[in-house]
């Protein structure tokens, strides 16, 4: 990467996450990191691992992405930290915060549909928005966001009626704001994961993780770092011309 960047990244601070194993890979090619997450004490570890790692420069502060107040203070937070010259200005915006629904449609509350919706697309449109005028004004800028094959097949993993329409609202917003900010040097794409080795499904029993497994045509699941190689690929300067693209990490599961 010839001119450096931060990547803010939500979602990050959890021990087996898809966010951290993307922290760790945006600091080998070069990056600043922000970690974003609800957890204090997860956020303070990862950013101290992550500004131990060589010449990177990283930045934790708590967010709750449902939460606009929250958002626009981390932003605030960022902003201050580029200003300051401790963090190279934002070249991405990964939105990788989420939480799951293994209920069936009739067993679930306004509530629960109400609080998955909030953080996977309600969480999305927030950060995102905090973040893009700094990336619009320099001229560049890649947005990167976490769907789920879920929201493709309509289920049929772990998560069920909310986390798919969740997801799916997710694919609608990627690609309706990639044509709009085409113009601008920012490019928004998706990541559409099948079943990751995470802490996403919790209560799953290892018969159904086995039955997951055998599902898949490749015979297991992904590792957060094959999902986290695609999303610092799409925040590279080498996927310009990609916008709007969902990316399939399914091993098979999901053929179209």
């Amino acid at each position: 990467m010839s001119t450096r960047r931060t990547a803010v990244i939500t979602g990050a601070a959890s021990p087996k996450g898809i966010g951290l194993a993307t922290a760790h890979r945006f600091v080998n090619e070069g990056w600043d990191v922000v970690v974003l997450d609800l957890d204090a004490d997860g956020v303070a570890g990862v950013a101290k691992e992550l500004a131990d790692h060589g010449m990177a420069r990283s930045f934790g502060h708590v967010v709750d992405v449902a939460d606009e107040v929250s958002v626009l203070a981390a932003r605030d937070a960022v902003a201050a930290e580029v200003a300051a010259e401790r963090l190279a200005p934002v070249g991405a915006v990964v939105n990788v915060a989420g939480i799951t629904s293994p209920v069936d449609f009739l067993d679930t509350t306004l509530e629960l549909w109400n609080r998955v919706m909030a953080v996977n697309a309600t969480g999305t449109y927030l950060v995102t928005k905090a973040f893009l005028p700094a990336m619009i004004e320099q001229g560049w800028g890649r947005v990167v966001n976490m769907s789920s094959v879920s929201a493709q097949r309509g289920g049929g993993v772990f998560g069920k009626v909310p986390y798919s329409s969740a997801k799916a609202a997710v694919l609608g917003f990627t690609k309706a704001l990639a044509r709009e900010l085409g113009p601008t040097g920012i490019t928004v794409n998706a990541v559409t994961p099948g079943a990751v080795d995470t802490d996403i499904r919790v209560g799953s029993t290892d018969e159904q993780e086995a039955e997951i497994a055998r599902a898949i045509p490749v015979g297991r699941t992904a590792t957060t770092d094959e999902v986290a190689a695609s999303i610092v690929f799409l925040a590279s300067e080498d996927a310009g011309y990609l916008t709007g693209v969902t990316l399939d990490i399914n091993g098979g599961s999901h053929l179209h």
